[in-house]
């Protein structure tokens, strides 16, 4: 890459972070001036930190920008032209799995999770289970590009299945699974994943992108929503064995 789009992308970069933090500081200043009147010590906090959060956001979406998505499209396209196309699942699982591993949102929803139930539902089940939710999806995603399957012949049987773990699986898990469908979503795994698809059905048959390779999104916020209220059943199935007489 040349200086001069580097540029242009730290530019377009800059000003969509600008353009995304100073509305919530100028609405911080006049709740301040208006209602708050916080101490200057406190207000001087909070501005730093809004300081830092942006530089960290402009950071990350650089990141995402210059290198992320070009490898997830040239990742998505070598998998496409594989000659042995049977590989193309299974390695679409294990990028779905090592993805969301990464992802921080998913870290937060389990580190949450085992707080509110006082360690009674461990990080680390939630975690695994929605990093596997996500695997599964990701290799349903490549393989109904590979094979043009149409979208909603996997999101409405997918959605019924869930609407029925939801009466069978315990409430709490119901609550988790609802959120982890969009922690799943978060920017690490949606910028990688996206581009992945794309790149897989720009390769795969020259299918239309917009065609085959949006949609795995939707793949991805519905399988850890399912994989968690599956858990939930499992879960709730053990317990009622242990308070079972013998």
């Amino acid at each position: 890459m040349n200086a001069a789009p580097w540029l242009e992308q730290v530019l377009e970069t800059g000003w969509s972070v600008l353009l995304a933090i100073l509305p919530l500081a100028l609405v911080f200043l006049v709740f301040q001036a208006l209602f708050l009147r916080m101490p200057a010590r406190e207000v001087r906090r909070i501005l730093l930190g809004t300081v830092l959060a942006a530089l960290g956001l402009f950071l990350f979406l650089l990141g995402v920008g210059l290198a992320f998505l070009p490898f997830g499209r040239i990742t998505g396209e070598a998998l496409g032209a594989l000659p042995q196309q049977w590989l193309v699942v299974p390695l679409g699982v294990l990028l779905g799995f090592v993805t969301t591993w990464g992802e921080p949102a998913v870290r937060i929803l389990a580190d949450q999770v085992e707080e509110a139930s006082g360690g009674s539902i461990r990080r680390s089940l939630v975690l695994v289970t929605v990093c596997v939710g996500v695997a599964l999806a990701v290799g349903l995603g490549l393989f109904r590009i590979d094979h043009e399957i149409p979208l909603l012949v996997l999101l409405v049987p997918g959605y019924g299945i869930m609407l029925g773990a939801m009466w069978l699986c315990r409430t709490d898990f119901v609550a988790i699974g609802a959120d982890a469908g969009g922690v799943a979503t978060g920017p690490l795994a949606n910028s990688f994943l996206l581009a992945l698809a794309f790149g897989a059905s720009s390769t795969m048959g020259g299918q239309d992108p917009l065609v085959h390779g949006l949609g795995l999104v939707a793949l991805i916020a519905l399988a850890p929503a399912l994989s968690v209220m599956v858990l939930g059943i499992v879960v709730g199935r053990k317990g009622q064995r242990k308070e079972s007489p013998s």
